[in-house]
């Protein structure tokens, strides 16, 4: 039969590229027997699939259209929220998205950069920290438990930190507030999703070339399109995706190398089945940050200021080393027309090598200058297995419409975990002198094999009648925590939690939709009730958010606002009277509002604003003078503006330029919150170009180099921001 081509137009179901339109370009040949679909549903434990004998052979299709629903820094839908392609608009919890367009734009360097721009999401905690990306959500540290890829969990505890990086990914999604009843274990604050670059259906072919002004250069290639393989089992795409990067820092004696290649193959049998395999081996090299007292980074001491480029570790010592491996799959399949079978896994590996020569504070006094030091090295091997397994229905109930969701998910997670401190010479803070030195080698404080596995089960339903929105979420999940002490007795402990997801939306004319939500988590953090002996007990957390959404109809844009009121239960809490003494008494209360603007107004471009205000106190705590204090490092205001303007058309078309505004907002140095750290706004620009493939841009982080402490977390570790930081960049799409 002679192949031909044909032009339609059909929907489609494709949660995990956030495909909303009905319309994609793709070529179907030969569809494979149904058959083979199901042995591998149930080789990937679908429990349901086609069941067809007979072979069908159809000609090429030709398919019109995109393969994406984002339009500059506007994504409509979002499947972070719900597992499930819903529209912004009708998720009744506050959601962001950071596109790949505005990375591109604003170009972050590092992962924690990219939420520069949005609202209750406050990144670079630790100021100039190339080793690791901290972060706050709704004022809690969730570094550990809120970072999420590809819709599984990354999961750390100690140093065996996970490291993603910008041009590796396709976007962001942050969903605000707790979120256990879908995703389990986690932060209060919320979940920040990574999505990968996956195989695209069509040619793609980029590279780029970069440096910065500390000489820090980089090169990176992103290759796919489909593999010109005929078969009769379907078609097959890749995606080839690279990274190398070396130089300095703005701080002495500091490197950041990165280097990491992430290979990717989608094999589609069918319209209706997708098969992607992703895989990513990276390795990072990176020093310590520098501990400084509050007097002398903050405030002026006799001496005057800390230079933001002293290094305060040792050059023959310091070093964060690691090595990372992942390799998972992404199924989907169409049972019916109503039903959809997903699921996903991934296996994962860090290895970390650090040690460090960190600052304690003044040896004496602070006219002296001298640094009081303690040196540190650990070396954590960590590895994390995660599956999970959706089967979504669609169907109505008189007038009522549903998309109900069930899952079942399992995470296993192992880390063999070494640490040792020892002291260490003073650094004289205006006239340093480093000495040769080597890792501490007497008594560990911390040697132990620790697991963790939990299970969990979760159902939902989204219930629409008319213009309401009903959203309920529920899951149970089981934790069992073992841990293999070498240097004390071994520990275990068993855990169960229901939690669960409530939000009801109204859907006015004109694309506005008030809603109210209320949620709860669990976290089961890992560490020693040292009043009792015993493994702790989950963290605690419970929400209530009243909000509005505005997605105007016919504008390329949408508007949210959002109030919430979030509690943290089952804090570790320190003794006044005993510092060696910690047990869960504490509980902590945020309470803000936050607001988001994401549009692409006119035609080339680009806009977005946010600001977060919120009022963070310890509610209950072992120490009644810490009763409604703020926590440390954790500012309560901060908000961001950002545009970008291309021209389309004249002898300008292709050239652009941008810019964008921060501010952060004081934040404390101390329990007693009478140690303030100044608030700090700061200033990005970039300017660009393009023609026939080539963009030339140049990017400036913080353009008046202004000098500034990002925060402290105690009056002996305070940490500089980034200071001025000019990346230039050529790029060639083909």
């Amino acid at each position: 039969m002679a192949r031909r081509g044909l032009s339609v137009r059909i929907p489609i179901r494709d949660s995990e590229s956030q495909i909303a339109s009905t319309d994609i370009k793709l070529n179907v040949g030969r569809l494979a027997p149904h058959t083979l679909l199901a042995t591998i549903a149930l080789t990937l434990l679908s429990g349901a699939a086609h069941a067809q004998s007979e072979q069908i052979t159809l000609p090429t299709i030709q398919v019109e259209g995109t393969a994406s629903n984002e339009q500059g820094y506007v994504a409509p839908r979002n499947t972070t929220a719900t597992k499930t392609n819903t529209p912004w608009v009708e998720t009744p919890q506050s959601v962001s998205t950071i596109t790949a367009e505005q990375m591109r734009d604003q170009k972050p360097m590092q992962f924690n950069e990219i939420f520069r721009y949005s609202p209750s999401i406050k990144g670079e905690t630790f100021g100039q920290d190339a080793r690791n990306d901290w972060f706050l959500l709704r004022g809690f540290p969730a570094q550990n438990e809120a970072r999420f890829l590809d819709g599984l969990q990354l999961f750390y505890t100690a140093y065996a930190t996970w490291k993603l990086f910008p041009f590796a990914l396709d976007r962001i999604d942050v969903l605000r507030g707790p979120s256990s009843a879908l995703y389990g274990g986690g932060s209060p604050g919320g979940v920040v999703n990574a999505t990968s670059k996956t195989p695209p259906m069509e040619p793609l072919r980029y590279v780029e070339v970069g440096v910065n002004n500390y000489g820090n250069r980089y090169f990176g290639f992103d290759l796919g399109g489909p593999l010109a393989i005929r078969s009769d089992y379907g078609s097959f795409y890749y995606r080839l995706t690279g990274w190398a990067q070396a130089g300095d820092t703005q701080v002495d004696h500091t490197r950041n190398d990165v280097y990491f290649i992430n290979p990717a193959l989608t094999w589609k049998p069918n319209l209706e089945t997708t098969l992607t395999i992703l895989s990513s081996v990276s390795h990072s090299k990176a020093n310590g940050i520098n501990f400084l007292p509050y007097v002398g980074s903050v405030t002026a001491a006799p001496y005057g200021r800390i230079s933001t480029s002293l290094f305060t570790s040792e050059p023959s010592l310091d070093r964060f080393d690691r090595d990372q491996q992942m390799i998972g799959y992404q199924f989907e399949t169409a049972v019916s027309d109503t039903v959809t079978f997903r699921q996903k896994a991934r296996f994962a590996h860090v290895n970390v090598n650090g040690a460090t020569a960190y600052g304690l504070g003044y040896a004496t006094t602070a006219a002296a200058a001298n640094l009081a030091r303690a040196k540190f090295y650990t070396t954590p091997d960590s590895t994390q297995s995660n599956m999970d397994n959706q089967l979504e229905f669609k169907f109505n109930t008189g007038p009522v419409s549903h998309t109900a969701l069930t899952g079942l998910d399992f995470k296993y997670f192992t880390i063999n975990d070494y640490g040792a401190f020892s002291s260490a010479t003073p650094l004289n803070l205006i006239n340093p002198v480093y000495t040769a030195t080597s890792v501490p080698t007497g008594a560990p404080y911390t040697n132990a094999f620790l697991t963790q596995k939990s299970a969990g089960a979760y159902a939902q339903d989204e219930l629409k009648f008319d213009r309401w929105i009903l959203l309920l979420s529920g899951r149970y999940d089981l934790t069992r925590t073992e841990n293999d002490n070498r240097i004390g007795p071994d520990q275990n402990r068993s855990d169960g939690k229901f939690t669960g997801r409530a939000g009801l939306s109204y859907q006015l004319p004109f694309g506005v939709a008030p809603y109210v939500s209320y949620s709860t988590s669990f976290n089961p953090v890992i560490g020693t009730n040292s009043a009792t002996g015993l493994l702790l007990e989950p963290e605690t957390g419970k929400q209530y958010e009243f909000g509005v959404k505005y997605e105007p109809n016919g504008f390329n844009g949408h508007f949210s606002a959002a109030y919430f009121d979030l509690r943290r239960q089952n804090v570790l809490t320190t003794d006044p009277n005993n510092p060696l003494l910690t047990t869960q008494t504490g509980e902590m209360r945020s309470r803000g509002f936050e607001f988001e603007a994401v549009a692409n107004p006119l035609p080339g471009l680009k806009t977005t604003a946010a600001y977060t205000i919120y009022d963070i106190e310890t509610t209950a705590d072992l120490n009644p003078a810490n009763i409604g204090k703020v926590p440390t490092a954790t500012p309560q205001q901060f908000g961001s503006v950002w545009a970008d303007y291309t021209f389309q058309s004249g002898p300008l078309a292709g050239f652009g330029f941008g810019g964008g505004v921060r501010y952060v907002g004081e934040s404390y140095a101390d329990n007693a919150n009478s140690l303030t750290v100044p608030s700090a706004t700061l200033v990005d620009a970039t300017i660009h170009y393009e023609i026939k493939g080539w963009r030339a841009a140049l990017n400036v982080a913080n353009l008046f180099d202004k000098t500034y402490v990002a925060s402290c977390s105690s009056p002996t570790a305070c940490y500089y921001g980034d200071r001025l930081r000019t990346t230039a960049s050529l790029s060639y799409k083909w």
